[in-house]
C-alpha cells in the first residue's frame, strides 16, 4: 500500500518525522526516574532514619512497575490505540509525581511515587515505540532507537532540573512541578497520536530482496528455548549493574570520591548522554556482529569497570567517570541488545507479547541491583562492596551468553 496519508499536513514519508521528535520529548518525561541519584540524599533527608535499601525503594518499586505495565500496556493498546492509552498514562505520571509532594513518609512515596508514577511510565513507554515500528518499515531501529535516546539521555535534562529546583524550593515543591509539567507534556503530545492504516509503507519501498523472516515463537514456544533463558538471564544482570549504578551515582561520588554534589550532578548528566548513546550503538552492533556477540562484549565491560570501582578510592574522579559511562552506557546497550535478540531469535509475529516477557527482566534487575546496593550501604557502610556482585554476575553473564545465545530451533 501506497502513501496518499498525510501526516500534520504532510506527505506520510516526511511527516512521520514529526512523531520521532514527539516521541523523544516524551521519553525525557518518562526517563527522569534516571535521576533519581539525584533525589536521593534529599529523601534520606525528609524522612530521617530510613535505611539506604529503604531510601532506594521508590526508584526499584518504580522500574518494577514500569517493566509490568509496559506488558499489559501493550495489550491494552490494541483496543484502545496510542492517543488515548498516551492520554491516560500520561495523566497517571503526572498525578503519581504530584503526589508525591505530599508523602509524608517513605512507604507513601513509594506508593506514590514507585507504583503510581511507574505504572503510568509502564503504559505511556509503549505507544511511541509502536508507532515508530508501525510508521517506519523501513527504518523500524533508527525511529524507535532515536525515541528511546531520549529515555536514556533524560536524566541529563531532568537531573539538572532537579539540582537546581531541589535546593531552592525543596523537595516537595519539585516533586510538584516536576508532576504538573510532566502531566500536561504527556497529555498534549499524545493527542496527534495514531497507527497508519493497516499495511501503509512509504511509498516505493519494498522489504530488502532475500529478507528471511526468524521462525515465529509462540510466548509459551520462546521460554521452552534455552536462547530465552540466556537472554533473559543476562539481561537481568546487564540492568542489575546499570541501574544499580544509576540510583547510586551521585552518592558514590559524593561518598566515595568525595566530589561535590554540583559537578556529581554534572557527571549524572554527562552518564545519561552515554546511556543515550548505548541505544543505536549497541543495536547496530547487535545487527552487525549478532546478539550473542554484542551481549559478550557489554557483560565484558561491565566486569571491567566493576573492578576499577572496587579499586576506587578518594579523588579518583577520572576512574570514576569511565566506570560509570560504562554502566550507563552498558544499559542503554541492553534495551537494545533485548528487544533486537527477541526479533532475531523468536520472530516477528509474537514480537509485542514476547519482548513483554522478556522485558520482565528489566523490573527483576531494578529490583534486585536495589537490594544489592541499599545492603551494602547499610550493612558494609560503602557502595563500595555492591561492585563485588556485580563483577561476579558479569562473569556468571558470560558464560551464559556464550552457551545460550544463539538462534534457536522451533521443533
Amino acid at each position: 500500500m501506497g502513501s496518499d496519508d498525510k501526516v500534520f499536513g504532510l506527505p506520510a514519508a516526511s511527516g512521520r518525522w514529526l512523531f520521532v521528535v514527539l516521541g523523544i520529548v516524551m521519553n525525557v518525561c518518562l526517563g527522569a526516574v534516571y535521576a533519581y541519584s539525584i533525589f536521593l540524599k534529599p529523601v534520606k533527608e525528609a524522612f530521617a532514619g530510613i535505611s539506604a535499601f529503604q531510601a532506594n525503594l521508590p526508584f526499584m518499586v518504580f522500574l518494577a512497575f514500569f517493566s509490568v505495565l509496559m506488558f499489559f500496556g501493550g495489550r491494552v493498546m490494541e483496543k484502545l490505540g496510542p492517543r488515548k492509552l498516551g492520554m491516560i498514562g500520561g495523566i497517571i505520571v503526572g498525578l503519581g509525581w504530584l503526589l508525591s509532594a505530599f508523602a509524608s513518609n517513605i512507604w507513601m512515596l513509594t506508593l506514590t511515587y514507585g507504583v503510581i508514577a511507574g505504572s503510568g511510565v509502564g503504559l505511556v513507554y509503549g505507544c511511541p515505540v509502536s508507532m515508530g515500528a508501525k510508521w517506519f518499515p523501513d527504518k523500524k531501529g533508527l525511529a524507535v532507537g532515536l525515541m528511546l535516546a531520549g529515555f536514556g539521555g533524560s536524566a541529563l535534562i531532568t537531573g539538572k532540573v532537579a539540582n537546581a529546583l531541589i535546593p531552592s524550593v525543596g523537595l516537595s515543591t519539585t516533586f510538584m512541578y516536576f508532576g504538573i509539567a510532566f502531566g500536561i507534556i504527556l497529555v498534549v503530545l499524545s493527542l496527534p497520536f495514531r497507527f497508519p492504516a493497516s499495511g501503509w509503507v512509504p511509498a516505493g519501498w519494498k522489504p530488502a530482496a532475500g529478507t528471511v523472516a526468524a521462525s515465529d515463537f509462540t510466548s509459551g514456544e520462546m521460554m521452552k528455548t534455552g536462547a530465552f533463558w540466556g537472554l533473559f538471564l543476562c539481561y537481568i544482570i546487564g540492568c542489575v549493574a546499570g541501574l544499580m549504578a544509576i540510583g547510586i551515582s551521585k552518592p558514590v561520588g559524593n561518598e566515595i570520591i568525595k566530589i561535590s554534589g554540583e559537578t556529581a550532578a554534572t557527571l549524572v548528566g554527562i552518564f545519561a548522554i552515554f546511556n543515550a548513546v548505548g541505544r543505536p550503538l549497541f543495536g547496530f552492533l547487535t545487527d552487525k556482529i549478532t546478539p550473542r556477540n554484542a551481549a559478550i562484549l557489554n557483560l565484558l565491560m561491565i566486569l571491567i569497570v566493576s573492578i576499577i570501582m572496587i579499586t576506587a578510592k578518594e579523588g579518583d574522579t577520572m576512574l570514576y567517570t569511565i566506570s560509570f559511562i560504562g554502566f550507563w552506557l552498558g544499559l542503554g546497550g541492553w534495551l537494545a541488545i533485548a528487544p533486537t535478540a527477541t526479533a532475531s531469535f523468536f520472530g516477528m509475529k509474537n514480537y509485542a507479547q514476547n519482548y513483554g516477557v522478556v522485558f520482565f527482566a528489566y523490573g527483576l534487575g531494578a529490583i534486585i541491583g536495589g537490594i544489592i546496593s541499599g545492603q551494602a550501604k547499610d550493612v558494609f557502610g560503602t557502595y563500595t562492596y555492591a561492585f563485588y556482585p556485580t563483577a561476579v554476575l558479569a562473569v556468571v553473564g558470560l558464560v551464559l551468553a556464550v552457551a545460550l545465545l544463539k538462534t534457536p530451533k522451533k521443533g
